[in-house]
């Protein structure tokens, strides 16, 4: 039996016989074994991700209709997060991440150091006010005069000695008070007052030189500073003479007049009795003038004079 005669094989695999049937090449008893199939391919592992990060969701998966969704399905970014340990908004979890630190609340010794610090300023105020009205606000010193200082003028006492010749004093001296200070001569100011001497010198008296001259018939004025912003001057403490406590002044022929106290008065600046107190007696006197009394915080001036008077006694 003669074989069969095969046609053109295709590209497919089957071969075309003329005028006969179309198969694959092989026999119509024989099957033509099962194609091997491709070993299937590995599926790469799936990629870590780090801690933290969100996982995008599956577009396949229907949105979560409780919760907002962007176009792109991830969850909308919330507006206010939720800080740690302060309670969420409702309906929305606590955002995890780091840790927010709470506002600290001022401590009570901040707060009592405060109130410190407005009563200082309060009281610093209120003491500013009451020295800027008020003008008897200083105490002490030659503000406080003694009970011994009278407001009318002392009784004079009848044993006075011989008038002196004329010379001008060139000390006074008062052991009591240990005064020993230069006298220098004072003149008229250009408001007609009298001078005074210079207030930086603490320790220098004034010889007022249209007066008479220590010992001769008359009154002699003799003026100090009572004391300056630096301290106590010459005339300090003559509010605390006493009647019968002795004065000498050193006279420029080399002899000492000494006189005894009478008493003291105070007077006010505002009503001076310029007459009374300057105006001459018919025996020999002397009249010591400083400042004293209540002192006005806005012109810093004393409001009263002091006035010593004395007679002639040696």
């Amino acid at each position: 039996m003669a074989a069969p005669r095969r046609g053109k094989r295709t590209q497919h695999g089957e071969s075309l016989l003329l005028g006969g049937q179309r198969h694959d090449g092989w026999p119509p008893d024989r099957q033509a074994p099962a194609q091997r199939q491709a070993p299937a391919q590995r599926q790469a592992p799936a990629q870590r991700q780090a801690p933290g990060a969100r996982q995008a969701p599956d577009p396949r998966q229907a949105p979560d209709p409780r919760r907002q969704h962007d176009l792109r399905g991830y969850p909308a970014r919330r507006r206010y997060p939720a800080q740690r340990g302060y309670p969420a908004p409702r309906g929305r979890p606590a955002q995890r991440g780091r840790p927010v630190r709470r506002p600290r609340r001022p401590s009570a010794r901040a707060a009592t150091a405060l109130a410190g610090l407005v009563l200082v300023i309060g009281g610093t105020f209120a003491v500013f006010r009451a020295l800027s009205e008020s003008a008897h606000t200083l105490t002490g010193g030659a503000t406080m005069v003694p009970s011994t200082v009278r407001t009318t003028p002392p009784r004079t006492a009848a044993d006075t000695a011989a008038a002196l010749r004329a010379s001008a004093p060139v000390r006074i001296i008062i052991p009591s008070l240990r005064v020993d200070a230069a006298v220098m001569r004072l003149g008229r100011a250009a408001d007609g007052s009298i001078e005074v001497p210079p207030l930086a010198n603490h320790n220098l008296a004034g010889w007022y030189e249209r007066s008479v001259t220590p010992g001769q018939d008359g009154t002699s004025i003799i003026l100090g500073h009572v004391d300056s912003y630096t301290g106590p001057s010459v005339f300090y403490n003559i509010k605390d003479l006493t009647r019968g406590e002795l004065i000498e002044v050193v006279r420029a022929d080399g002899r000492t007049a000494t006189f005894s106290v009478d008493g003291v008065q105070e007077v006010a600046k505002a009503t001076f009795p310029s007459g009374m107190i300057y105006g001459n007696t018919r025996y020999p006197g002397l009249r010591l003038i400083t400042c004293g009394g209540p002192f006005d915080t806005a012109t810093r001036q004393y409001l009263d004079n002091i006035v010593v008077y004395t007679h002639l006694v040696g």
